[in-house]
C-alpha cells in the first residue's frame, strides 16, 4: 500500500475542470484565494461536444421562468466576459452576435411556434414573427417548405471549445495550481467537508471544496449528500462548410433550429468555416458511443431544414453528457455540508451560464452566500442529507 502523500492546503479546491469548474476555479484565483482544480483533462468533457448557442430566448421552455432571469443576466455579461477573458488568455473564443432563427416546417410546427412566441412575449422576450418567404430571404439555404419562423436577434453564440481553452490558459495565469488526475473521495472532518484524495493516494485539503464534476458529481466517493444529477446524452455531428466565392452569400449566416417529428434539431455555422448539427437527448446512462441510428436521425432531420447539408463533408461525430437536474435548472452554491459547494446541473444552459456562474460562485466563496439572482438555484432546495429531505 503506497504512502499518502499531503500537497500544501488550498483556499479552494475545485474538482471538475470543465467550463463550470474552470471558470469557479478562475473567478476565486482573481478574489484572491489560493486555489486549486483537479481534472485529468482540463477543458475536455461537454466542452467539446457543446454548441456554444447563447439562446435565453430561444432556450425558454414552459415553467422554466425562473431560470430565464439567470440566463438573461447571463447572456447581457457575454460581452464584458469575452473581453476580459481574451485579454487574460490571449485567446479569441469564436464570439458571434449571429442572431438565430427557428422555423416551422409544417402546419403543427407553426402552431407550437406561435405558441412559443406568445410565451417569449408575455416574457418581455424580443422576437419576431416571420412568414416562410422572410425566413427563405434571410437565410436562402431553407428548404422551401419553411412555413414560418421566429427571428431571435438577442441569441448569440460561441466556440465552447476555444472557450474552455482560455479558460485553462487563464486559470494557469491566475495561479491555479493543476491536479491532472481524478479525485477518489472527499474528506470529510468532523462534519466538514476538508479536500479531497486523489487517484495516487494524494491528499489535498482545503477550505472549501467546490464539486463542479458535470454529471459526474454525485459519483464522488465520500459524499454524504445525495447530488441529483444525473446524465443526459447528447450526440452531435460537425460538418465543414467549403470557402465560397465573396460574391456568395454565406451558407447560413445564423443558427438554425427547428422541432422535426418532435426531436429538437439545430445548426450552428462558426466563423471558421464549422457547421455544428445537434443534438440528441437520450436517457441513456453514461453512454458515450456515437450510434448510426442518432447521426442518422440528426442528418434527416437537418437536411429536412438545409437540403444543401448533404453536400457537406462530415468531419467528426461526438457524444457527450449533459448533466441533468429535477427541475433543469443548476445546483449552485453551499450545501447541508460545511464547506461543500456545488457548482453542476446546468444542463443545455452550462455555456450560457458561464459568467453568471463564476460570479455567483466567487461571491458565494468569499461571503458564505448567493447572490440574490442565483439564490432560487441553491442545492438546499431538494438536498438530502442522512435520509432528510430540505
Amino acid at each position: 500500500m503506497s504512502q499518502l502523500s499531503v500537497d500544501p492546503p488550498s483556499d479552494v479546491l475545485v474538482v471538475g475542470g470543465g467550463i463550470i469548474g474552470l471558470v469557479t476555479a478562475w473567478r476565486s484565483a482573481q478574489q484572491g484565494l489560493r486555489t486549486a482544480l483537479v481534472d485529468p483533462a482540463p477543458g475536455g468533457g461537454a466542452a467539446q461536444v457543446a454548441a456554444g448557442m447563447l439562446a435565453a430566448v430561444t432556450e425558454l421552455h414552459y415553467g422554466e421562468e425562473t431560470l430565464l432571469a439567470l440566463n438573461l443576466a447571463s447572456a447581457a455579461r457575454y460581452p464584458s466576459f469575452v473581453t476580459e477573458l481574451t485579454e487574460a488568455s490571449g485567446e479569441e473564443l469564436g464570439y458571434r452576435r449571429c442572431g438565430t432563427l427557428s422555423v416551422a416546417l409544417d402546419a403543427d410546427d407553426r402552431a407550437h411556434l406561435r405558441e412559443v412566441h406568445a410565451l417569449q412575449q408575455r416574457s418581455g422576450l424580443a422576437s419576431e414573427w416571420l412568414s416562410g418567404r422572410e425566413c427563405r430571404r434571410l437565410e436562402p439555404m431553407l428548404a422551401p417548405g419553411v412555413r414560418g419562423g421566429l427571428r431571435a436577434d438577442d441569441d448569440h453564440q460561441i466556440d465552447p471549445r476555444r472557450l474552455a481553452k482560455a479558460l485553462v490558459i487563464a486559470c494557469e495565469r491566475a495561479g491555479v495550481r493543476f491536479h491532472r488526475q481524478w479525485a477518489d473521495r472527499l474528506t470529510v472532518v468532523r462534519d466538514r467537508a476538508t479536500g479531497a484524495v486523489l487517484a495516487d493516494g494524494t491528499e489535498l485539503a482545503a477550505d472549501q471544496v467546490v464539486l463542479a464534476g458535470g454529471s459526474h458529481s454525485g459519483l464522488l466517493t465520500g459524499l454524504p449528500l445525495d447530488i441529483p444529477v444525473r446524465p443526459v446524452k447528447g450526440q452531435v455531428l460537425r460538418l465543414r462548410i467549403p470557402a465560397a466565392p465573396s460574391t456568395y452569400p454565406p451558407f447560413l449566416q445564423r443558427t438554425v433550429r427547428a422541432v422535426v417529428r418532435g426531436s429538437e434539431v439545430y445548426l450552428v455555422p462558426r466563423e471558421n468555416g464549422e457547421l455544428v448539427i445537434g443534438a440528441t437527448s437520450e436517457e441513456q446512462g453514461y453512454d458515450t458511443t456515437v450510434t448510426a441510428g442518432g447521426v442518422y436521425e440528426l442528418l434527416r432531420d437537418a437536411h429536412e431544414l438545409v437540403p444543401g447539408i448533404t453536400e457537406l463533408p462530415l468531419i467528426e461525430t461526438r457524444a457527450g453528457l449533459r448533466p441533468g437536474s429535477p427541475d433543469n435548472a443548476p445546483l449552485i452554491g453551499p450545501t447541508l455540508l460545511p464547506g461543500l459547494l456545488l457548482a453542476t446541473g446546468h444542463y443545455r444552459n452550462g455555456v450560457l451560464l458561464t459568467p453568471a456562474t463564476g460570479d455567483a460562485m466567487a461571491h458565494a466563496l468569499t461571503t458564505g452566500e448567493l447572490p440574490e439572482a442565483a439564490r432560487p438555484f441553491t442545492p438546499k432546495r431538494f438536498s438530502v442529507r442522512e435520509g432528510s429531505a430540505v
